[in-house]
């Protein structure tokens, strides 16, 4: 089985204004960075759109609907100073959910070993019934039910690297033992939430916010110490992955110093991890990263291992 790659042209056109770090150059960067020798046994599949009851399952409707109906004809619309809309953002939105579902369906249906996401926009920050942070659904939470739902299993354990804490999976997951949420992410830095002791319903919330300059040591060791025990204790059925390379040392919007091989490192052993408890299966997709060279660097070492994996 191979590593399958889902995205979409519409995730480029997803147009957030000049001088905005969430731009189309990020996913031109990645793509290209993945049209390698190294990529050629890469199973290449393109997005479907999410359906909106996939997405309710974690949004209600009146929320999508709110989102949607707040897509621009033309110009740009600010759902808040982040998160802004163009005309081609409900589209790119819908992509983005709709490849981890399918992602989802790869992997759970036995296509694919695992799977990358390369969509914008990203996700995490989206909580219940809020956008914020350049996100507008929840896409890991939306496959995360995909898994349950459709495929029938119980247990899903995101792992979220990203610098900044992935508020909205958190809000979405801290009530359901079914779901396990753990970050590595850089302390009191946007959106101020992923506090220690922030545990949720069943101990299924770790987080490990990383003082300002941490690198390598620290993230490892945050990985080894807390977030690997418990994700052995959850046991779970598949494991995501909201793969945000910001906490990259040449990042503009934080201040970690993790380098490329800390994306290997950490792949690897969730691939471990993914061997012994579910089959394998991982599904990744991209969150974060706003140094262009870095994104695409960090990210293309991120799917080579997990084509190794």
């Amino acid at each position: 089985m191979y590593t399958s790659l889902f995205s979409h042209p519409s995730c480029i056109d997803h147009d957030t204004g000049i001088g905005h770090p969430e731009c189309p150059e990020r996913l031109k960067a990645v793509l290209a960075a993945l049209e390698g020798e190294a990529f050629h046994f890469l199973d290449r599949r393109v997005a479907p759109r999410a359906e909106i009851e996939q997405l309710a399952r974690v949004h209600p409707i009146s929320y999508i609907e709110r989102v949607l109906a707040a897509i621009p004809t033309e110009g740009h619309v600010e759902l808040d100073s982040d998160t802004v809309l163009c005309p081609s953002s409900g589209e790119a939105a819908l992509r983005a959910a709709g490849a981890v579902c399918a992602a989802v369906d790869a992997v759970m249906g036995g296509e694919a070993r695992n799977a990358f996401c390369a969509t914008r926009p990203p996700g995490h920050h989206a909580e219940t019934a809020r956008a914020m942070g350049f996100c507008l659904f929840n896409n890991v939470a939306v496959g995360a039910e995909q898994a349950r739902k459709v495929h029938g299993i119980s247990r899903v354990a995101v792992i979220d690297f990203d610098v900044h804490h992935g508020n909205g999976t958190q809000d979405i997951f801290q009530n359901d033992p079914g779901l396990f949420y753990a970050s590595t992410h850089q302390a009191h830095l946007y959106p101020n939430t992923g506090l220690l002791e922030e545990r949720g319903v069943a101990d299924n919330i770790v987080n490990v916010p990383l003082p300002e300059m941490a690198g390598s040591p620290e993230f490892r060791h945050a990985m080894m110490t807390r977030i690997f025990p418990a994700l052995e204790h959850f046991q779970p059925e598949l494991i995501m992955i909201s793969a945000g390379f910001d906490a990259h040392t040449r990042d503009p919007l934080a201040s970690l110093h993790l380098v490329d091989d800390d994306y290997v490192w950490v792949t690897r052993k969730l691939g471990e991890f993914a061997r012994e408890y579910c089959g394998a299966r991982i599904v990744s997709t991209l969150e974060g990263g706003y140094d262009i060279r870095a994104l695409a660097s960090s990210c293309a070492a991120h799917v080579q291992e997990l084509m190794a994996a």
